[in-house]
């Protein structure tokens, strides 16, 4: 018999009633070590004070009010995001998935709305194999390359063409008259913590300059100061025409977030796009909230800090495990450890690291996503550094 909740998850067997900062709490008691923070969600840990309080204060005034209105939150939210990156304009939806949705239809919508009519023919859209855009039609079409999204869920939709990571040649072939633009997570979550090399990524964009093409950076896990940045893309030294946000803008609460240059968002009049609950006066205020510390003098510093020092770290671990550990890499707190696939399968690991009450994410390429809460301390760091030392030992142990 199928089970009250639909049985789409592999989950671990493990129930949490509360978490404080870095750590979780089981019903029976036991306590973890949270270096999955909700898959990048939980950018400040759990129930941080701030958070808490701007959810507490704006749920005793007003939860829900539809799009029907002006809401001084959204505006705020929208007003701090437009003053903190290249964006002219913000869509507020509840997350990652729709954040890319919207990103699509505004990029067919851009050109659609153009009065030259051969430019008007242009919709397809570059991505990149081992990306991940959420798990609508839309945005597994733009991904088909695994099974595990795309097998029975067809027909895909059109409109896609999809290409190797960090290729620029293939890049450079694959555009023609319809093509409308580039889609890229400049460094890849799902996909093993893979980040653009520099000329990959400046290449993309000099190839958008020169062929007259949108620029979309999905920035929905590396986004929101997890790469040392609040957006990775400012560690580039150029900005894309749209960029999609989500996860760590709500600090746990459900919210994402769609950016974009005047320019880019021009097909976006009113009836164009919608969503009931986005923006919504509860999940403003909390990323209202995350932004504000997000942009406290030295946060920034010392998630930089941070990431230096657990990379420091772990660059220790490979020494001393160098049999199962292959690579260390990423950016910022958002960092992938690349297992051997033969000595050390990620989920075995992923299953030691619980018995070592670490809570870590599997990725593609047999890698463990390291994903803390980005004010997370050092002796923290140091106790995940010794967990994973201690999954090693039992590993070899086995």
């Amino acid at each position: 018999m199928m089970p009250p909740v639909m049985p789409t998850y592999a989950r671990a067997p493990l129930e949490f009633e509360r978490g404080e900062g870095s750590w979780l709490f089981t019903t029976d008691g036991e306590k973890y070590l949270d270096f999955g923070a909700g898959i990048a969600v939980n950018c400040l840990g759990h129930a941080h004070p701030k958070l808490v309080e701007a959810l507490e204060g704006q749920a005793r005034r007003l939860w829900h009010v539809s799009n029907l209105y002006d809401i001084p939150n959204q505006q705020a939210l929208a007003q701090k995001l437009v003053d903190a990156t290249f964006a002219d304009t913000v869509f507020f939806c509840n997350s990652g998935a729709e954040s890319c949705e919207l990103a699509m239809k505004m990029v067919r919508k851009y050109w659609s709305s153009d009065a030259d009519p051969e430019r008007a023919k242009r919709h397809r859209i570059v991505t990149f194999e081992g990306a991940f855009h959420g798990r609508t039609i839309g945005a597994i079409s733009a991904v088909p390359g695994n099974p595990k999204l795309v097998d029975g869920f067809g027909p895909l939709l059109p409109g896609f063409d999809h290409l190797p990571f960090g290729d620029l040649e293939a890049v450079e072939a694959a555009i023609g008259p319809e093509t409308a633009a580039l889609m890229v997570e400049p460094v890849q979550g799902e996909g093993g913590i893979r980040p653009g090399t520099m000329e990959f990524l400046r290449g993309l964009k000099a190839l958008a300059d020169e062929h007259d093409l949108l620029l979309v950076f999905d920035e929905v896990q590396c986004g929101v100061g997890r790469t040392g940045t609040l957006f990775y893309y400012e560690q580039l030294g150029f900005e894309p025409d749209i960029m999609t946000v989500a996860k760590g803008i709500g600090g746990g609460f459900p919210l994402g977030a769609c950016l974009a240059t005047e320019e880019a968002a021009r097909g976006m009049v009113p009836g164009t796009h919608g969503s009931t609950y986005g923006g919504n006066p509860l999940g403003c205020a909390v990323g209202s909230a995350v932004m504000d510390q997000m942009t406290e003098p030295g946060f920034l510093d010392e998630v930089k800090r941070k990431a230096s020092f657990l990379r420091q770290r772990l660059a220790e671990l490979v020494d001393e495990h160098d049999d199962l550990i292959e690579e260390v890499r990423g950016a910022g707190l958002m960092i992938g450890v690349r297992f051997n696939a033969q000595t050390a399968p990620v989920g075995d690991m992923v299953g030691l690291a619980y018995d070592q009450h670490m809570l870590t994410v599997p990725a593609a390429e047999n890698t463990m996503r390291l994903l803390p809460p980005l004010n997370v301390s050092d002796d923290e760091l140091n106790q995940a550094v010794g967990c994973l030392d201690a999954a090693c030992r039992a590993k070899k142990a086995a």
